[in-house]
């Protein structure tokens, strides 16, 4: 027994002897850890203007396009004009072989010189036959019942002859008309609603001597002096994108160089299976050096604000779910953490809404910190007067 309780008061000594070393040893590390000094760089908070953009990619169309084809068939005698080759409204690009048309033109202008013809002749015995009544009528009771309704029934007769004869003329000369509306339609001209404005031929389709029928497309017209830039919109940002705001548009052909347009077009609806809206920007191209089928590099400006607190991106950290950055005091030397709410971000720098901030954040060496470590500044950005403190020596 004696040996027993003698153990276990051993033991007991050795216990407490171990968790006093051990909870020394947790203060010893307590101290050591707070007075450990973290080299951090910093930058300050700085008053920028903040900027959302909005970027797209697509494809420059022409502003209008449109096929010339003609409206009968026929052979292509003559086509005066090839891609690239500017043109002027109601001009004459192409010719069919006409000698059909002609003789179609000259046979109904015989048919209506015979209907001409036909006239005169019902018409002069229309005039026999009013004549032959009058008189038949002047002669009253002398002239039997008999020869007066012969006499009515050939006027009658003749009236209706000249009738048709009349008709008949109409209907040739619509016929004439039609012939010549369709030999007209050999010499194959390009209209478009704007009177003054050039246009520019962008396809070759056929050649001379092709036959064609009536709608084959013989060549392609374009309207360059204006482009539009054609980009789909995700749902994110289709709710930025207005009317009339300014896009920035850039091409791989002339790298460097800028081109202001508008949008002037937004499709009202989503794709379903990309989720996309088609929006078009209004480019103006007045010496056509944009060309349809460029690709197109968008940007549009969607908000804009003034003298907003920010911070480079890189200061942002996350602890416990919270968005943050690690403010230095300047004359104490100690970080703390700040909570904030995130706003716009360009390029390197993100808005800081919420609070209000200013002085030093931690843009390298965040991770290692806690609330109230020691800092010492190994690099600092535009720190406006701030003095770098050097570490201190031990």
């Amino acid at each position: 027994m004696k040996k027993l309780l003698f153990f276990l008061i051993l033991l007991v000594v050795l216990g407490w002897q171990c968790y006093q070393k051990i909870q020394n040893a947790q203060k010893e590390s307590g101290r050591r850890a707070r007075d450990t000094t973290v080299a951090v760089e910093v930058a300050n908070v700085e008053k920028r203007v903040m900027r959302d953009f909005g970027y797209f990619s697509g494809t420059l169309q022409p502003n209008a396009k449109f096929m010339v084809a003609p409206k009968i068939p026929g052979r292509l005698k003559k086509l005066s004009v090839n891609i690239g080759d500017e043109i002027t409204n109601g001009q004459e690009m192409a010719l069919l072989d006409d000698e059909e048309y002609r003789e179609e033109v000259d046979e109904a202008q015989a048919e209506v010189n015979v209907a001409k013809a036909n006239i005169e002749e019902s018409k002069s015995n229309l005039e026999i036959a009013e004549s032959e009544l009058r008189r038949l009528e002047s002669l009253g009771s002398i002239t039997s019942k008999s020869q007066f309704d012969i006499a009515r029934s050939q006027y009658k007769i003749a009236n209706a002859k000249y009738k048709v004869a009349q008709s008949q003329l109409v209907q040739k000369e619509a016929a004439l008309n039609a012939a010549k509306i369709r030999l007209g339609y050999t010499k194959i001209k390009v209209f478009w609603p704007e009177k003054k404005q050039k246009r520019v031929i962008g396809e070759r389709f056929v050649d001379e001597g092709a036959m064609l029928s009536a709608n084959s497309p013989i060549v392609s017209v374009l309207d360059i002096s204006s482009l539009i830039a054609a980009v789909y919109v995700i749902e994110k940002d289709y709710n930025k994108i207005k009317i009339g705001q300014e896009a920035m548009l850039t091409t791989d052909a002339f790298p460097g160089q800028s081109f202001t347009g508008t949008i002037i077009r937004i499709a009202p609806f989503l794709r379903e299976n990309s989720r996309q809206a088609r929006v078009e920007i209004h480019i103006p191209n007045p010496d056509g050096r944009l060309k349809p089928g460029m690709f197109a590099n968008v940007q549009v400006l969607f908000e804009e604000r003034l003298n907003v607190p920010a911070i480079p991106i890189t200061a942002l950290i996350k602890r416990n779910q919270q968005d943050g950055v690690f403010l230095v005091n300047p004359d104490l030397l100690k970080a703390q953490f700040i909570p904030i709410t995130a706003g716009l971000v360009e390029g390197s720098w993100i808005e800081v809404s919420k609070p209000l901030l200013e002085g030093l954040v931690v843009t390298l060496g965040q991770h290692l910190l806690s609330d109230s470590t020691s800092v010492f500044i190994a690099k600092a950005a535009n720190t406006q007067g701030h003095p770098k403190r050097e570490k201190p020596q031990k």
